[in-house]
This record gives C-alpha cells, sequence and structure tokens, in this order.
C-alpha cells in the first residue's frame, strides 16, 4: 500500500533525525568517516627499519639517537598540532629482505602514518617498488645516494612517495674526482660493494672519470656484509694505482686498506660518504690518516652553522657523541616535523606528499632542501673531508 501523508512525514523526521545525530557525533569526535593509519587526536607514528646490529649497526644506532632526542623535544614542547609523535623503528641488519618484512609490517600491522631514516640503497629501492610505493605511503630520508630512488614519476611512479634528503653518489663521485685529477693522477682504480650502492657508486665514478677522459685501470669488489677482500686486493695490486675510489661501508674499507699497506701499496685512498668517516677511522687506527672522504652534510663539530648548533645543543654538546650519521638523523627527523607542521591538523598521507613537494629551497639552518613535483633529490651539498692525526675527521 502507498504510504500516507503522515508516514512520509514520519520518514522524513526519522531521517533528518539520524543526519542529525550523525553529525553530532561527528562534531564531537565519536563517529569518523575516516582516519588515515598512524593518526589519532593525540599522536602520530611514524615507522623506520635500518641496521640496529650486525657490521652496520652502529650507523643505524647513531641515527636513531639523534633523532629520538629531537621527537622527544618536540613532544615535550606539546607536539606537532597537538599531536606527539611516536617513532617505531625495526632493525635490519642491512638485509633486503628483512627490509621489505620490516617495511610491510610497519605499514600493515604497525598502522604507521609514514616512513623515515631508511638504509641503504638496494633495501630501500626494493621496498619503494614493492611495498611503500605501491601502498602510497611516503618515506622521508634514506642513507642512500641510488639513481633509482631518484628517478622522475614519469620513469616510476612509486617514485612519488620518495623523498631524498641527501646528495647523490653521483654527485660525491664527481666531487671526489675532480679532486683527483686537480691533482694530476690519472691511475685510478675502484673498489666497490656488489651491490646497489657500490653499483651505483662504481657508475658515478666512472661517469665522472669519464667527463676527463679517464676510465678506472682496475676495478675490484667485496659481497655486502662480508670482509673478504683478497681477490679485490690481487687484481687492483697489479695496477700500483695511484688513487683508489673505494665504495664500501667501513668494515670492508678498513680490511682492503690494512691488506693494501701490508703488500706495500699506498695509494691515496678515498671514500664515500655512507661509510661514515668516525667508525671508519676507529676501525682503522694510525691506518686511517690520510684517507679522503666525501660528506653530504654540513661538518657536525662546526657550530657556526644553525642546523649543526641545534643539533650539538640536543646531545648536550658531547663532542664524542657528535657523528655525521647523528647529523644526518636529526637533519631527517627536523625535516619531518617542518612537512608534518606545514600538513596541518587535517593529516593526510597525499596531503603530506603535496607539503613535501611545495618546500622548494627550504632552509633547514644552513641546509637546505628542494623538492617540487617532478623533483626528489633532496640536496645536491657535497664537501670533501680527511682523516687527520688521532682519527679526527677534518674539512
Amino acid at each position: 500500500m502507498p504510504k500516507t501523508i503522515s508516514q512520509h512525514k514520519a520518514t522524513e523526521t526519522m531521517k533528518s533525525l539520524r543526519k542529525a545525530i550523525f553529525a553530532s557525533l561527528l562534531a564531537l569526535g565519536i563517529c569518523q568517516v575516516h582516519a588515515e593509519d598512524g593518526v589519532t587526536d593525540s599522536s602520530i607514528t611514524l615507522g623506520m627499519s635500518a641496521p640496529f646490529t650486525g657490521p652496520n649497526g652502529l650507523y643505524g644506532m647513531q641515527m636513531r639517537e639523534a633523532m629520538t632526542a629531537y621527537f622527544d623535544q618536540v613532544n615535550k614542547g606539546g607536539g606537532v598540532n597537538g599531536r606527539k609523535i611516536e617513532l617505531i623503528t625495526i632493525d635490519d641488519g642491512y638485509e633486503t629482505d628483512r627490509t621489505l618484512a620490516n617495511t610491510k609490517s610497519l605499514i600493515q600491522e604497525k598502522k604507521v602514518f609514514a616512513l623515515m631514516g631508511y638504509y641503504g640503497s638496494t633495501p630501500t629501492t626494493e621496498a619503494m617498488n614493492k611495498v611503500f610505493g605501491p601502498a602510497k605511503v611516503p618515506l622521508i630520508g634514506t642513507i642512500s645516494g641510488a639513481g633509482t630512488l631518484r628517478e622522475p614519476q614519469s620513469a616510476n611512479p612509486n617514485s612519488r612517495y620518495m623523498f631524498n634528503i641527501r646528495a647523490s653518489y653521483a654527485d660525491e663521485a664527481e666531487a671526489i674526482v675532480n679532486q683527483i685529477v686537480a691533482l694530476g693522477l690519472k691511475n685510478i682504480a675502484v673498489f666497490y660493494q656488489n651491490d646497489g650502492f657500490g653499483k651505483s657508486g662504481l657508475d658515478g665514478v666512472t661517469n665522472a672519470l669519464k667527463r676527463a677522459n679517464l676510465a678506472p685501470i682496475a676495478v675490484g669488489t667485496v659481497e655486502r656484509n662480508s670482509l673478504d677482500v683478497a681477490k679485490a686486493v690481487e687484481s687492483i695490486s697489479k695496477t700500483t694505482p695511484q688513487a683508489v675510489v673505494m665504495v664500501t661501508l667501513y668494515k670492508p674499507t678498513a680490511a682492503f686498506v690494512k691488506a693494501m699497506k701490508q703488500i706495500g701499496q699506498f695509494p691515496m685512498f678515498l671514500t664515500l660518504s655512507p661509510v661514515g668517516g668516525e667508525v671508519l677511522a676507529q676501525e682503522l687506527g694510525n691506518d686511517a690518516r690520510g684517507i679522503g672522504i666525501s660528506q653530504v652534510v654540513p661538518y657536525p663539530w662546526n657550530d657556526t652553522i644553525g642546523v649543526v648548533r641545534e643539533y650539538q645543543k640536543l646531545l648536550d654538546k658531547q663532542k664524542d657523541k657528535f657523528s655525521y650519521y647523528g647529523l644526518e638523523g636529526y637533519i631527517t627527523a627536523r625535516l619531518v616535523t617542518e612537512a608534518l607542521k606545514k600538513t596541518g591538523k587535517d593529516l593526510t598521507r597525499e596531503k603530506l606528499v603535496s607539503t613535501m613537494e611545495g618546500m622548494q629551497n627550504f632552509d633547514l639552518g644552513g641546509f637546505k632542501v628542494n623538492y617540487g613535483p617532478n623533483s626528489r633529490l633532496g640536496s645536491r651539498y657535497v664537501e670533501l673531508t680527511v682523516v687527520g692525526a688521532g682519527g679526527k675527521v677534518i674539512k
């Protein structure tokens, strides 16, 4: 039977009442249409996968210490737009499979809002293409200069969610090669790690040498997380190089330098920033003196630069705690915090991406980053340092 006029009015009244109740619940925050993962009224949860144990564990620990110290400071000051920042960190031992598993866990189980502070070329590239890129979860900052993480979105849609902070390996390699060539050296060998990091660095060195009408006179390699450098020493030492560019982490770098010196080979040794100058000096002792290292953030002991001064203040000016990895972790945490503030109270991942794209020539206090709709490079800052007497890294 058709509805009577009174029944129709009653139905309309009920609909209006339900709408009013729903609107009231929304206003009170009791009922939500949608809440982004990792965001509540009182917190923002972020995730990080990096090595905290194993041969490269010190790198991750230095980064995490600075990040958590800064977030603690932010939280004590009221947080970001009234929300406290929580950072979940998981050890991956610098192994790709573990990085992928950690990333899945952080996104699917821990429900983090965004990621930050990853470590390594191959693990991060794999995670970008297989996990956080397809899931549309931003990752801000990674200890990698790989070209695969800097491709335009037209070449790789997953790169939309990858925001680099440090300069590329190509930038570092060019600075190193320019220094070698300026000294008149031409017989240059390359010792690299057999993974995405090492191969990307090798490409950078080779391309920089090519621009100087040169090519590596010898190439040697070492496997990831290995110290077996014997074959590399044998192949490179046969050419008696004037300089060796090492695209390796600190333990295989130290093993290689010691082995070369033990057989009477004393070329100029140079290496890229991922090596960690301070830990390399500790590992090598007096044998570290004279090794050149490219750096992608300012000198952590120079308090005339704003971002460095604030980093030192955060660590209570304990000079024994200062490090390049710590400073890079601090810069990453600062950038993430500033981006969250700029995005505002209504946080979504897509809004965070848009905010990051709008941070053009953004000054963090003497260290600038630059993004755009088609740029995820961040910075091209590179300077050269050398290990001096007593294992001190000097400019």
